[in-house]
C-alpha cells in the first residue's frame, strides 16, 4: 500500500511497486488509508510523514493499534531524513525510514525482505 498526499509521488511509487508484481492500493491521507486497510490488508505500507491532518507518525500508531493490520511492515518515505525524524519514526512503530528520493533497488530489497 502507498499513502501519500502528493498525487504524483503516490502514483509513481505505486506504479513501481505494481511493476515489481505486487497488488497495490493507494490512499492520499491517513483516514483514507485506515478505511482502505479494513478490506485490503497489506504486508507493506509505504507512508509519507508530512501529510496534512493525520501525519505518518500518527497513521503508523493507528495501524499498530489495529489487530488486523498491526503486522504490516511500515516504511516511512519522507524528505525529512535527519536523525530526529528517524527516531520519531521508530517510536511510532515504523520499521524502516527512507529519505526521498528513494531508489528502485531499495524498494525492491524491502519487498524481497517482506516476502521471506
Amino acid at each position: 500500500m502507498v499513502v501519500d498526499d502528493n498525487l504524483d509521488a503516490a502514483t509513481m511509487l505505486s506504479e513501481l511497486v505494481r511493476c515489481m508484481g505486487a497488488t497495490v492500493e493507494v490512499a492520499y491521507d491517513g483516514l483514507q488509508a485506515l478505511a482502505t486497510m479494513q478490506a485490503f490488508h497489506p504486508r507493506i505500507v509505504f507512508l509519507d510523514i508530512g501529510m496534512p491532518g493525520m501525519n505518518g507518525f500518527e497513521l503508523a500508531r493507528r495501524i499498530r493499534a489495529d489487530a488486523a493490520n498491526a503486522g504490516a511492515f511500515l516504511v516511512s518515505v519522507s524528505g525529512w531524513n535527519d536523525a530526529g525524524t528517524k527516531a520519531l519514526a521508530l517510536e511510532a512503530g515504523i520499521d524502516l525510514h527512507m529519505g526521498k528520493p528513494i531508489s528502485m533497488e531499495l524498494i525492491r530489497a524491502t519487498m524481497v525482505h517482506c516476502e521471506g
